[in-house]
């Protein structure tokens, strides 16, 4: 039994110590100074826009945060040149966001840092243990969604 208490509070420790490792290394890695004039909130927002461009409730929802709180960053981002609005022409009412060529250059340094990052963890594995490590992910993943949804 102390085996697992001793184990559970290494997984606890490990998960916090992680978390804000990597949004520790992430902002050092992805705010360079070609991107110094947007925050690591501001490169997920054009993650979560995308490389064929989202509408602001899909942009909100991916984010977890509401229309009004994106249209504040999104303020930012439009000023910035990392992203456009266009109506939709057949519902006015809809917000479509695309990113421009800043914006998607912007989008690939993320995602190479996420992709080295994967790498950095999957080539130390066997593929059982990429498998397995995917699925826990996923399962820890599947926790936070609940988590939230039933707060």
């Amino acid at each position: 039994m102390t085996e697992i208490i001793n184990a559970r509070n290494q997984i606890n420790s490990v998960l916090v110590h992680l978390f804000n490792e990597i949004m520790k290394l992430e902002e050092r890695a992805i705010i360079t100074e070609e991107f110094s004039d947007i925050s690591n909130n501001d490169m997920h927002v054009i993650e979560a826009v995308g490389i064929k461009g989202n509408n602001m409730t899909t942009i909100a929802n991916k984010l977890n945060i509401t229309v009004g709180s994106l249209t504040t960053a999104m303020n930012a981002l439009v000023k910035k040149h990392y992203v456009e609005r266009n109506r939709s022409e057949k519902d006015r009412r809809i917000v479509n966001i695309t990113l421009t060529e800043k914006g998607l250059k912007a989008y690939h340094h993320h995602a190479r840092f996420h992709d080295q990052l994967t790498d950095a963890v999957v080539e130390k594995l066997d593929e059982e243990q990429v498998k397995l490590l995917a699925a826990t992910l996923g399962d820890l993943s599947d926790f936070f969604r609940r988590y939230e949804k039933n707060r």
